[in-house]
């Protein structure tokens, strides 16, 4: 009889260690979960601000490429007016070539402003590069005479 409460009291001592043991272990389970999800949660705000911060940059990237595309298109489409315009000037000079006319193609006022204003611009350039070498003579005097 003794060996049978002893051997019953080693088993309810098992079942009871095993009791606890499964306790703790769903408890560390459970709060294993409550940290995931915890962490989870921190991590779904977080990458849905991201989301949002790139969702924005990408709108600006795609605004600021399209803008940058109209702007090529338009010095493409003014690029190609003038294209177009010599090319027409061009055949009006072939042809009265051709016809064998001697006179010389009209050159138009608004060409004519052109040239002036090119010339012009070309002359306050001129001088501006002769004052700025001046300049550049002095500034090179003055570092000869300080490194002497």
């Amino acid at each position: 009889m003794k060996l049978v409460k002893k051997q019953l009291a080693e088993k309810m001592g098992r079942t009871k260690r095993r009791q606890i043991f499964l306790f703790l272990l769903g408890l560390v389970m459970l709060m294993g979960i409550g940290v995931y999800l915890r962490l989870w949660t921190i991590d779904y705000r977080i990458s849905s601000s991201d989301s949002e911060l790139l969702r924005k940059q990408f709108d600006l990237a795609s605004r600021e490429a399209m803008d940058e595309s109209a702007e090529w298109r338009m010095r493409y489409d003014s690029e190609s007016n003038k294209a177009a315009k010599c090319y027409t000037e061009l055949e009006k000079i072939k042809k009265s070539k051709s016809r064998g006319e001697t006179a010389e193609v009209e050159i138009s006022t608004g060409q004519n402003r052109k040239i002036e204003m090119l010339q012009k611009e070309n002359m306050d350039l001129l001088e501006r590069v002769e004052s700025l070498k001046q300049e550049l003579e002095t500034e090179k005097l003055k570092c000869s005479t300080r490194n002497i």
